[in-house]
């Protein structure tokens, strides 16, 4: 098809719309959040802000490199077709696979690049979860035929944003940076979560195997809810346990949010499966909000 279809052009505004800019919350904020939480450890003077900046629009780059090789990768296994509820980007062939990859591949090197300079602000440690993140966001395709993409998708976003911005924050790995794995890699996973869900008949029919499929539409739904409410326990328990300070249960107001997602997901067992439409999107805004709240409140910590 590359080799016959002339190459659509495309303004700025569609070229950004492509790398579905919705979804940046989803990287950028858990690496905002764990730069609050190490100044309520460390005290805020002790982060360097101009590295954590830097750290976000690096792992914005990455996400939305990885977005479009998503995409791609969906769409030559079928996974994306007039049948399912996909980008219409490449199924309606308003952009060619080409275009995406060398769009990916362009923002790739720019976060590569931003990565190498911030480790020479900060340390050499930062390479091995920089890469470790580029190689399993290069595997996420392949990962989605073997069960494995929730596990991918949790560590890069739950687990190596937090690694990577504790190093470029404070200079080394604080491993309590990990607690917030819990609430935000959860959240982060149940956008992928009802997707996965909404897409299950569409993904069985091209040989993708999620975790949502595994489990069945009604235990996927089930495993949603607990996505959903998981965090804010989370979140109590670690305040509880004087592991947080108290202004991080400001997250708790997200709960009218989370509330909002669970009734539209239980509508699964009286409507179908339509009734998960847009439910991702209804997630981001939870992981948004959920997120900024919690981030304020953990800096709002270093004033106790």
């Amino acid at each position: 098809m590359d080799a016959t279809v002339e190459t659509p052009k495309h303004s700025l505004k569609e070229w950004v719309a492509a790398t579905r800019y919705w979804s940046f919350s989803v990287s950028s904020l858990p690496a905002v959040a764990t730069a609050c939480y190490l100044a309520s450890l460390h005290g805020a003077a002790a982060v360097n802000w101009v590295n954590v900046v830097l750290a976000v629009i690096g792992v914005v780059l990455f996400h939305a490199a990885g977005n479009l090789l998503s995409d791609v990768g969906d769409f030559r296994s079928g996974a994306d077709c007039k049948e399912a509820f996909a980008v219409p980007n490449l199924v309606e062939e308003l952009f060619l696979p080409k275009q995406y990859l060398r769009f990916s591949a362009a923002l790739f090197a720019i976060g590569i690049a931003i990565g190498f300079f911030l480790a020479i602000r900060s340390s050499w440690q930062l390479l091995a979860v920089g890469g470790l993140g580029f190689v399993m966001t290069l595997l996420y395709t392949k990962s989605k035929n073997v069960f494995l993409s929730d596990i991918d998708i949790f560590l890069i976003f739950g687990v190596l944003v937090m690694l990577g911005t504790s190093i470029v924050s404070v200079g080394a790995i604080d491993w309590r940076v990990l607690l917030l794995s819990v609430p935000l890699g959860l959240i982060t996973l149940s956008v992928l979560h009802a997707n996965n869900t909404l897409d299950i008949l569409t993904d069985g029919r091209v040989g993708i195997h999620t975790l949502a499929m595994a489990m069945g539409e009604r235990r996927a739904v089930g495993a949603y809810i607990a996505y959903q409410l998981l965090p804010f326990l989370w979140v109590a328990g670690c305040v509880a346990a004087g592991l947080m300070a108290w202004p991080a249960l400001s997250c708790l107001l997200a709960l009218a949010l989370a509330v909002g997602n669970i009734k539209k997901a239980r509508a699964f067992f009286h409507e179908g499966r339509n009734a998960l439409v847009g439910l991702d999107l209804m997630s981001a805004k939870l992981q948004l909000v959920f997120s900024l709240l919690l981030a304020a409140g953990l800096m709002a910590g270093t004033l106790l």
